[in-house]
């Protein structure tokens, strides 16, 4: 089961198993195939809550009575399917390494040019043009051995989610900067990497996932300006980076990403 909305006290699910034992109820107030009231509560009494639950390919509704309790553990033993699905997904994403020669690979690094230079032809997916947008040579993908695919999905996520941010930090925009610049593509790669090794892959949110990788590139770059670094200290700015992100996921008041103090600095 994975829930389609949660409102109030009532929770509606795409399907539920035939044994359950719970007793039916009816929503007298609406049609079965009426999903803009799936998720709304009705109270039925004596402390009883109607929960709804519509079966895959069908406009068909089962409404149940359940206690408070057992509304309350139905709703947590759903959001633990959700994480634990979600946790797969992840760990999926992390195995998976960039193949030059699948299609959905290629097509990706072009997306990510596109979102990085709008206006600007791409030659080759090997080519010198690479280079501008901080890879190491002319083939971005033996750049990804250390994070995989996921690296590039990181930066794509960010150019298209957080345009203003990446290109601020693509063109280092802000501040006074070093001759030796960190190469933006390449930190990309390794923040991701960093981001896998100190959560080891316990994210359970993909979103809060490529959210941290946005916010952590931010503070890697402040950091970067703070100190007036170059090439030679990046592995000391990355290392900082990592030390200011768990300092801030452990404050008491952060409960998700956009809580951080330094999710500020995404704009």
């Amino acid at each position: 089961m994975s829930p389609e909305r949660i409102q109030g006290g009532c929770v509606a699910v795409p399907s539920i198993s035939h044994s359950s034992s719970f007793s039916k109820c009816n929503h007298s107030h609406s049609s079965p195939s009426d999903d803009s009231t799936c998720g709304t509560p009705v109270w039925r009494g004596k402390g009883l809550t109607c929960v709804c639950f519509k079966g895959k390919g069908s406009h068909a509704r089962v409404c149940i009575n359940l206690t408070p309790l057992q509304a309350s553990s139905l709703l947590f033993s759903i959001i633990d399917i959700v994480m634990e699905e979600r946790l797969k997904r992840l760990r999926h994403r992390t195995k998976v390494q960039f193949d030059a020669s699948r299609p959905e690979h290629q097509e990706a690094l072009r997306a990510l040019w596109y979102a990085t230079y709008p206006d600007q032809e791409l030659q080759s997916l090997v080519s010198d043009q690479w280079k501008q947008m901080g890879w190491q040579g002319r083939d971005p993908s033996t750049d990804f051995r250390g994070a995989g695919f996921i690296s590039l999905e990181n930066l794509l996520f960010f150019a298209k989610t957080f345009s203003t941010s990446f290109q601020s930090l693509l063109t280092k925009q802000e501040g006074k900067r070093a001759i030796w610049e960190y190469p933006f593509a390449v930190a990309g790669v390794n923040i991701t990497f960093m981001i896998m090794q100190m959560l080891d892959i316990d994210a359970k949110n993909e979103w809060a996932f490529d959210l941290l990788y946005c916010v952590a590139f931010m503070i890697m770059d402040k950091l970067w300006l703070e100190k007036n670094a170059t090439y030679m200290e990046f592995n000391d700015i990355l290392k900082s980076t990592r030390s200011q992100l768990e300092k801030e996921l452990l404050m008491d008041d952060v409960l998700r990403i956009e809580d951080m103090p330094s999710y500020s600095l995404l704009y």
